[in-house]
């Protein structure tokens, strides 16, 4: 599905883009393809740049509650430098690679309820326009769908999955956020959590795995968060058995924390980063043991780090609801 919309910077007659994204749900670094379509206005344009970012619908708590917010976190410029004459038709194709950590949209095709875009800039005559945003479906790594099918197979359900603003202490993250797939205990683990929420930290070298159990508060425990961490390779997927590796990090996660109370999060698994850094295990957000390090006050106004509120991106938030609602009845209409 395509959103177009004239460039609202140069006013009617300036050129139109329309990026279309080649069919599919590339993987964490892998590459994006397609190709940026401009047709060209009532008078010569002086292409500068073609620019492409990739936005996320994020999550963030704070003192006031929980705020809602889009993040840029990744640009490339796939193309610029020429001269797109009156009427004329000109095509840009391009192949980006997707950071590690972008998250995962979809599992067998079926939707999380993450919402990713590209959105296309085109710099003209010294003004800049974002005119053309487009759905982006990522689809797991193997190792994250080997694990996520290890939750299954133990009797784990889907949830939910969100984008958290924030960092996790501890860990090589890059991105500004992360993503949280929450589970429904197995029966197994259901009198002593309420949920597993696990979040993948690709790279190229392997993945991070997160573990939070929201525990069922008991007798001497106040119901806190306990973490672990894990890391594992890309190679030798099929040879691994998942079920039964999946299943001891949530026994040591669930007697990790039956062991250790709240203090559980400062331990993980025997695996460590080398980055010579104490982990502390604790997610960098509010109500979980530190704050936001961007300072959660100012998603009051709007703006925090990076991160613009939804009802400012309006385009954005209706573009994808649309989609979701509608189907493909956006595509009617165009040009």
């Amino acid at each position: 599905m395509v959103f177009k919309r004239l460039l609202g910077s140069l006013g009617v007659g300036g050129p139109t883009v329309d990026t279309v994204l080649d069919p599919g749900a590339p993987r964490p670094g892998a590459a994006l393809t397609g190709q940026v379509h401009l047709k060209g206005g009532d008078a010569d344009f002086d292409i500068e740049h073609i620019t492409l970012e990739l936005v996320a619908r994020v999550e963030a708590e704070h003192e006031e509650g929980e705020s809602e917010g889009v993040v840029a976190f990744e640009r490339f410029t796939v193309g610029g430098g020429f001269r797109l004459t009156a009427g004329s038709v000109h095509s840009v194709p391009f192949s980006v690679t997707l950071p590690w950590e972008t998250p995962v949209t979809e599992l067998h095709g079926q939707g999380l309820g993450i919402v990713l875009g590209v959105r296309t800039e085109l710099a003209v005559a010294g003004a800049r326009d974002k005119g053309d945003l487009d759905q982006l479906n990522v689809g797991p790594l193997p190792v994250q769908e080997a694990i996520l099918e290890a939750f299954g197979g133990l009797g784990f359900g889907f949830r939910s999955a969100d984008l958290e603003y924030g960092r996790i202490g501890g860990t090589g993250q890059r991105l500004p956020f992360y993503q949280e797939i929450e589970l429904t205990p197995a029966p197994q683990y259901a009198h002593q959590v309420n949920e597993i929420e696990v979040t993948f930290l690709a790279g190229p070298g392997g993945m991070e795995v997160v573990l939070e159990a929201d525990k069922r508060g008991g007798l001497f425990s106040s119901g806190h968060d306990a973490l672990n961490r894990f890391t594992v390779s890309h190679d030798g997927v099929g040879h691994q058995d998942w079920n039964a590796v999946v299943d001891d990090w949530v026994r040591r996660l669930v007697e990790h924390r039956a062991s250790y109370g709240a203090h559980a999060g400062h331990g993980h698994g025997g695996h460590h980063v080398h980055d010579g850094h104490h982990h502390d295990g604790h997610r960098s957000g509010p109500g979980m043991g530190t704050v936001v390090a961007a300072g959660a006050a100012g998603l009051a106004v709007g703006v925090v780090g990076g991160m613009v509120a939804a009802e400012v991106v309006d385009e954005i938030g209706d573009f994808f609801e649309d989609d979701e609602d509608e189907g493909d009845e956006g595509d009617e209409g165009e040009d």
